[in-house]
């Protein structure tokens, strides 16, 4: 039977939800083999999915656990969702902001998926954070302070879980119903009545073409709408990094420093800018303009810093104690000119290799390990001018330069 359903799937042909829900809880209950269900993952890569078959293997992984039930927040609560880039720590940002602004924030994070840095990763690497939270500690939380990022509970869409670790490490992690299905359980389960989607496009990104990007748009919207949930998406781009830094306590860094107001141009702020006004204009139906200048006003005030300060406090974290590595080689420019491009992937492969990736599912991640940029896009250089910090515990072997960044 599962020997069959893999075959069906490699020849191209529709699966049933009997199928579906017979070789995925199969796996989660043990009985269908890490290669068995990467065989599969990979002819869903290959093959694709149907409408109906993503519908159905949402429900599959929805059905696996418990969803949340928000109503006693009595408020609109909206949850984002980013399909990961290189540099991307939003979460860390527009969390803080939008849940001081008086929106409830019950946010569900993953680990890394190939390149590009997970939430909970980036979260881990503050000393002491908990990630693991209860169902209660989870509700609990988010009615005292108004705000939680936590890694998926035991119970919510436990299967996601197991696949998401198995696709990281099998070469399946840029199939588009896989995607859908995984993001659109995890969020539908945690009971939010709004879903704002970030999809990200290009070279540093799951998806590598706006036409991809707009599919999983469209997709994310029609399951949403099966389970009556408003969706929102905005395709952003991951060409080049967001913001400066990519490595896991790094990126907490330079999270604090947007939220302090202290890195006002950049792509990764305005960025954050953009979501958090959505998500306010979700919530609380105003305009875009006046959501926006409630999240400036946010950032100018303080008050977003010091939602975040009460996040890490009650998650048991200690800021005093996030450290990046003492070992650090910086990149010099070969030539002048100015820089046209920095590669979002091939900084993603750098940082992997690095230790601030996986992998395999079973590596440990080096949080003080990372790359910070010292230049932008458009930036006039001359030759000998410093690009980038390494920040390393054993010598990286580097890319060429000219792989990185682009100088004309």
């Amino acid at each position: 039977m599962i020997v069959d359903i893999i075959n069906k799937k490699r020849l191209g042909e529709e699966l049933s939800f009997h199928e579906l829900d017979t070789f995925f809880n199969g796996y989660l209950e043990g009985k269908v083999k890490d290669y068995q269900m990467s065989s599969l993952l990979m002819a869903i890569c290959i093959q694709g999915m149907s409408e109906e078959e993503t519908f159905a293997l949402t429900k599959v992984f929805i059905d696996s656990g418990d969803t949340l039930d928000l109503s006693f927040l009595h408020a609109i609560t909206v949850d984002k969702h980013s399909t990961g880039g290189i540099g991307d720590k939003t979460t860390l940002i527009i969390a803080p902001i939008v849940a001081s602004l008086g929106v409830p924030v019950l946010k569900m994070s993953g680990r890394g998926l190939g390149y590009t840095g997970g939430t909970i990763d980036k979260l881990e690497s503050i000393p002491g954070f908990r990630i693991d939270l209860s169902e209660e500690e989870v509700m609990h939380q988010v009615q005292d302070i108004g705000i939680v990022i936590t890694g998926q509970t035991a119970s919510l869409a436990p299967m996601d879980k197991k696949i998401y670790a198995l696709r990281d490490v099998t070469g399946t992690v840029s199939s588009i119903p896989l995607i859908a299905s995984s993001i659109m359980s995890k969020k539908i389960a945690g009971g939010a009545d709004k879903i704002l989607i970030d999809i990200k496009v290009g070279n540093g990104a799951l998806l590598q073409t706006k036409e991809d990007a707009e599919k999983l748009s469209d997709l994310v919207i029609k399951i949403g709408k099966v389970y009556q949930k408003e969706v929102h998406t905005i395709i952003s781009d991951m060409d080049t990094p967001l913001g400066y830094c990519i490595g896991n306590s790094l990126e907490v860094m330079e999270a604090m420093k947007v939220l302090k107001g202290e890195e006002r141009d950049n792509n990764l702020t305005k960025l954050c800018l953009e979501l958090a006004s959505e998500m306010l204009c979700m919530s609380k139906g105003v305009p875009k303009e006046d959501a926006m200048d409630m999240v400036r006003q946010s950032i100018q005030s303080g008050d977003a810093y010091q939602k975040f300060l009460e996040l890490v406090d009650a998650q048991h974290g200690n800021l005093k104690n996030l450290s990046v590595s003492k070992k650090v080689k910086v990149l010099k420019a070969s030539k002048s000119g100015k820089i046209v491009g920095i590669s979002a992937i091939e900084l993603g492969k750098l940082s992997v290799s690095l230790g601030a990736g996986r992998v395999s599912k079973e590596d440990a991640i080096d949080y003080g390990v990372g790359i910070e940029l010292l230049v932008q896009v458009g930036d006039i250089i001359k030759k000998g001018d410093s690009l980038a910090k390494i920040y390393y515990t054993k010598a990286p072997r580097l890319q060429r330069l000219e792989d990185i960044f682009l100088i004309k």
